[in-house]
């Protein structure tokens, strides 16, 4: 058993406002935030990585208590949430910055992910070869103060309403156990 009281998890799938919306409702999850990770500027913002011109995608941080909350749970909740069998692509989102992507933070993590991609290819109910990417985390730059909490400010954006909101009305369904409260 993971004696670490927290643990940090780096997840890209699709836009960070959905995955944000997710895992804050997951009990267990201390913190959320979310950014830009896994490309070379060194000073990522929204406008630049929405262009794709930065190399990065849209990520969120997760720190949460291992104790309460598993690693490979998060990554059930992952995979639940968004397709990893779309290369750069999440419904209408379309360009390298909405990948999906896991970035490790340890060795234990990296076995962890390569484990859960291999399992979900072996049952085999997926629509097509799984794309997500699995590799180190290196840098993460927080998203401006205007994307923190945004389906939770703006839960009547269109946007949150038709896209945001069914993937954390699948979650609720699907993982009852791990709504936090």
């Amino acid at each position: 058993m993971d004696t670490k009281l927290t643990e940090t998890a780096t997840l890209a799938g699709g836009c960070f406002w959905c995955l944000e919306a997710v895992y804050a409702g997951l009990d267990g999850v201390l913190s959320v935030r979310s950014g830009y990770t896994g490309g070379e500027d060194p000073a990522p913002t929204y406008e630049r990585v929405c262009e794709g011109s930065t190399g990065h995608a849209e990520a969120v941080r997760i720190f949460f208590e291992p104790a309460v909350l598993s690693y490979r749970q998060l990554l059930e909740v992952f995979f639940l949430i968004h397709d990893p069998t779309t290369l750069n692509r999440q419904g209408s989102d379309v360009g390298t910055q909405y990948r999906s992507a896991i970035y490790w933070h340890s060795l234990a993590q990296n076995a962890a992910a390569q484990e859960a991609v291999a399992a979900l290819a072996r049952a085999g109910t997926l629509s097509g070869p799984i794309v997500t990417e699995i590799v180190e985390a290196g840098p993460f730059f927080p998203a401006e103060e205007s994307h923190r909490d945004y389906f939770a400010r703006n839960p009547g954006v269109p946007y949150c309403r038709l896209v945001v909101s069914p993937k954390v009305a699948k979650f609720r369904k699907h993982f009852p156990s791990l709504i936090r409260g």
